[in-house]
Formats: structure tokens, sequence, C-alpha cells
């Protein structure tokens, strides 16, 4: 008979035998213990937990599970969430011109080696269109007219809750989302930037580089906020680059990376390992 496994995201004020409670509780329920990272973030004093258990073959009763943990937990003042893993996070693209981030997560979610489920890409252009149709998905273009591009976003995001999303990825969307969109997508939205963050801003970012004679490019993925590009950040990397390369290689080997980094970032994101203190993330890998 196959198991069914759970993840228990759980963070909370640190204090002596919060895991030991958690742990403990799901032990006289019967749960198996697959996985268990724990962290105290000593600057706000908060531990983060991330647990896997399984529970014997058959599915728990998730309300009855929730009202006795959460009982159970109360005291400790612990915030916590569960989520069987079968059930993939929906998954929004928002993607322009540019196809390599759109390309991977797509291969990736075809493949069954990124726990998401895809549901919907939507875009200002029609470039991505069949690529997006090719996987079976529904590709929805949402051009923008000029000074009606409020009315734009908010299809955009009328089509996201009616797509019952659960995260919007920004996978190289060149638009700048409002304030309000982004308080309304708070821990909903991740970005990409197309640099080690900060630097280069704005189009051709690859050719600024060259212009300047780096010797390192990246990239770095980051929750969506209303500061522009200065979201909690999830990842980053970057590649020795040198003289020798044009913009169009150097185009070529950041497009790689950024693929790379987004792909990351929504696989923690979806595998509930990203926990937020202020303009910083833990990361539990």
């Amino acid at each position: 008979m196959s198991q069914t496994s759970y993840v228990l995201r759980l963070s909370c004020p640190d204090r002596v035998g919060v895991v030991a409670t958690v742990t403990s509780h799901l032990a006289s329920r019967g749960a198996n213990i697959l996985e268990a990272h724990h962290f105290l973030d000593t600057v706000s004093n908060r531990s983060v937990m991330r647990i896997v258990f399984e529970t014997g073959g058959q599915p728990i009763d998730e309300s009855a599970f929730s009202r006795e943990f959460g009982a159970a937990m109360q005291p400790l003042g612990i915030e916590w969430s569960l989520r069987d893993q079968a059930d993939k996070v929906r998954v929004v693209i928002a993607v322009s011109k540019h196809g390599h981030c759109l390309n991977s997560l797509l291969h990736r979610w075809s493949t069954d080696t990124l726990p998401i489920n895809i549901v919907a890409v939507v875009s200002n252009h029609e470039e991505q269109r069949r690529l997006t149709e090719w996987h079976d998905l529904p590709f929805h273009h949402l051009p923008i007219t000029p000074g009606r591009k409020e009315e734009q976003e908010r299809r955009m995001l009328d089509l996201f809750a009616a797509s019952r999303g659960e995260l919007l990825v920004l996978a190289r969307y060149m638009q700048v989302l409002t304030s309000a969109a982004c308080r309304e997508l708070k821990d909903q939205a991740i970005n990409i930037h197309h640099s080690f963050l900060p630097g280069f801003k704005g189009a051709k970012p690859y050719h600024q580089a060259y212009q300047r004679g780096v010797k390192l490019i990246g990239a770095t993925a980051h929750y969506v906020n209303e500061d522009l590009d200065e979201g909690p950040i999830i990842e980053q990397a970057v590649e020795r680059v040198d003289h020798t390369l044009s913009p169009d290689q150097l185009t070529t080997i950041g497009n790689e990376i950024e693929s790379v980094v987004l792909n990351r970032a929504v696989q923690w994101h979806a595998e509930s390992r990203v926990f937020e203190f202020g303009n910083r993330t833990v990361v539990l890998r």
C-alpha cells in the first residue's frame, strides 16, 4: 500500500521544548518522520521547522489533525501549515518575449521533476503562445495599451484567481507590478532578476555588463514586494566571465543562470522550504 506523506511547516518564538513538543505529538499519533529540519534565527529569536511525515498508508483526517495539533501548539505560539505532498502548488506563469525561463519551467514540469502544477501562462506578447500550447496549456494574451496598464494587470490578477493559482511566477515578465498588485500577491509571486543584485537594472543588462567589463554575471530570484527588485531573496547564482565574451555570449550564459535560479526558487517554495524574516529568507534545504 502506498504511503501518504505530508509536509508540516512551523514557525514560532524560540523556547525550550519546541521541537520535542512537535515531534512527540506526531509520534503519539503514529506518524513516521521522514525528514526534519530545524533552524533558530538568532536575529529574530524565532525557530522554524520543516517536517515530512507519513501515516502508515491511510490519509489523515486533516480537520481533526488541525484541531488537535492547533490546540497542542497554541501555548507555544506556533504558526503552522500542513500540506499533502501529492497536492502540488498551482502555478500561473507570466512571461513577455523571452522564453528561456518559461521553457525550462515547462520542461521540468512536463517531466515531473518540478513539484508544481502549471495551470496557465499569461503574456503581454504573443511570442510564447506556440511553446505554451505545444505543452497543452492555456495561453492568455493580455496586451497592454497606452494608459490602460492597470486594467491589463487587473485582468491578469483575475485570471490568477480564476485559475485558483497559488503562485505567480514572473518568468522574465518585463512589466513592473503596481503596489496594489504586490500587496495582493504577497508571498505568492516570485520574480527572476537578470543580475546578481544589485546592479544593471532595465533593458539589455548583459550589454551593460559588457560595457562595464564585469568579471561575474548572475541572477537573483526573489519574492515580489512594493520595492522594485528588492523583495526577499530566495536564490542567487553567479558565473565567472572575461573580456573574450561578446554581449550575445554573456546573454546566453545569463539566460542559463536565470533558468536554473528560478527553477530552484520555485521548487523550494513549492516544497515549503522558504521562511521569511522581514526582507530576508531562510531556506531549509
